[in-house]
């Protein structure tokens, strides 16, 4: 199957952590489409190649994807707004990102793509949603072999934070090679721990110039020495990152900070206490402006009394050091805590490649993760 004709669409891309994982497969982004100029804002800069689109999806048609992408679409992914389903929200069924699900498949059904991949919260699978899912899978059940859902945590393909997503993939019925669960297990692994991930980000590290990003804080490993596996598959060849700006608190917060343990729960703030040998609980995206600029609890860092800077956040869900995110802090945590953790993505990715039985070159990082076992 000729490559370039194997042209993948990203639906709500945000900063394309979903993205991110699909390139770590092998596989080449066409167009990506959001209607969140911020969220999306680094976009373009991670994936110079795919063309980002500024539209409501519930007003794009599949006429005007294969107009933009100059030809048939071969996979379609994306995940649809969570936060009408989260089972940490309110759950409002009058919320109207609920009705952007129906939308993703109605898409799916008028492009006809060889698969599809559906990542939300789990608790899209909760009864009183489930009719929304439902309606949506309704428009493909008859062309598609749909596995899922299924709910997976990133911890169990390697990443270093625990954060279940609920995964419903379709294969077109013509290909005969619906997925299974072997083709997904066979891309789990033991997840990293936070130590694993972000240690070699403490210390000898200097800031430098921001070159052709303004706006941002650029730094640079500068001690030598073997990073974890984890961290050299996501460290950039130059060893130079940006997003690593240290909040800094006042004395009555680094004094409380000083006292929570490894693991436990600041009980003022709610923020939880990174252990080195365990996970980071799951990032939060918090709200925007809209809807009332709420700012995400960020977990304190396992051995200094601050909370984790970006780029910590960003290791720790499995975004490689190139990545960029957004000038400031708070909109950097909102793409992070919106986002697929990329290695949960390129192992998904990885397992439709195997089952549709591609051969294709890694076009990012995934080496460390997209090891099949045995």
């Amino acid at each position: 199957m000729d490559v370039d004709a194997m042209k993948l669409v990203e639906l709500f891309c945000g900063t394309g952590g979903f993205s991110r994982g699909a390139h770590a497969a092998g596989f080449e982004v066409a167009a990506a489409y959001d209607i969140d100029t911020i969220l999306s804002s680094s976009y373009p800069h991670n994936f110079p190649n795919t063309k980002l689109h500024h539209r409501d999806v519930s007003l794009l048609t599949g006429a005007e994807v294969r107009e933009h992408v100059g030809g048939e679409v071969f996979g379609l992914f994306g995940g649809p707004p969570c936060q009408g389903f989260s089972d940490i929200g309110r759950r409002d069924k009058a919320d109207p990102r609920r009705g952007l699900l129906v939308h993703f498949f109605r898409l799916v059904a008028e492009l006809e793509p060889a698969f599809f991949v559906m990542e939300n919260v789990r608790g899209l699978a909760y009864a009183d949603a489930k009719p929304v899912l439902d309606a949506g899978l309704d428009l493909v059940r008859h062309s598609y072999d749909v596995f899922g859902p299924r709910i997976w945590n990133a911890a169990d393909f390697g990443a270093a934070t625990t954060r279940n997503r609920m995964f419903v993939i379709g294969v077109r019925k013509d290909l005969q090679a619906p997925l299974t669960d072997a083709d997904i297990e066979k891309y789990k692994r033991p997840a990293a721990t936070v130590q694993a991930a972000i240690a070699d980000l403490s210390g000898a590290v200097e800031l430098v110039e921001s070159g052709d990003l303004p706006g941002f804080d650029r730094w640079k490993i500068v001690r030598r020495g073997a990073p974890t596996d984890y961290a050299r598959s996501l460290r950039s060849e130059t060893r130079e990152f940006t997003g690593h700006r240290i909040t800094e608190h006042t004395a009555a917060v680094i004094q409380r900070f000083s006292k929570v343990l490894p693991g436990g729960m600041d009980k003022i703030g709610r923020h939880p206490r990174l252990a080195k040998g365990g996970l980071c609980p799951t990032l939060r995206a918090g709200t925007g402006a809209e809807r009332g600029s709420y700012q995400s609890v960020r977990p304190i860092h396992p051995d200094f009394h601050r909370v984790i800077t970006v780029r910590e956040a960003a290791r720790l869900q499995g975004f490689p050091d190139w990545h960029v995110f957004h000038p400031t802090v708070w909109h950097s945590f909102r793409m992070i805590g919106n986002s697929v953790s990329p290695i949960m993505s390129g192992a998904v990715f990885a397992a439709i490649r195997d089952r549709l039985g591609l051969t294709l070159p890694s076009t990012d990082c995934g080496g460390f993760f997209l090891q099949a076992a045995e």
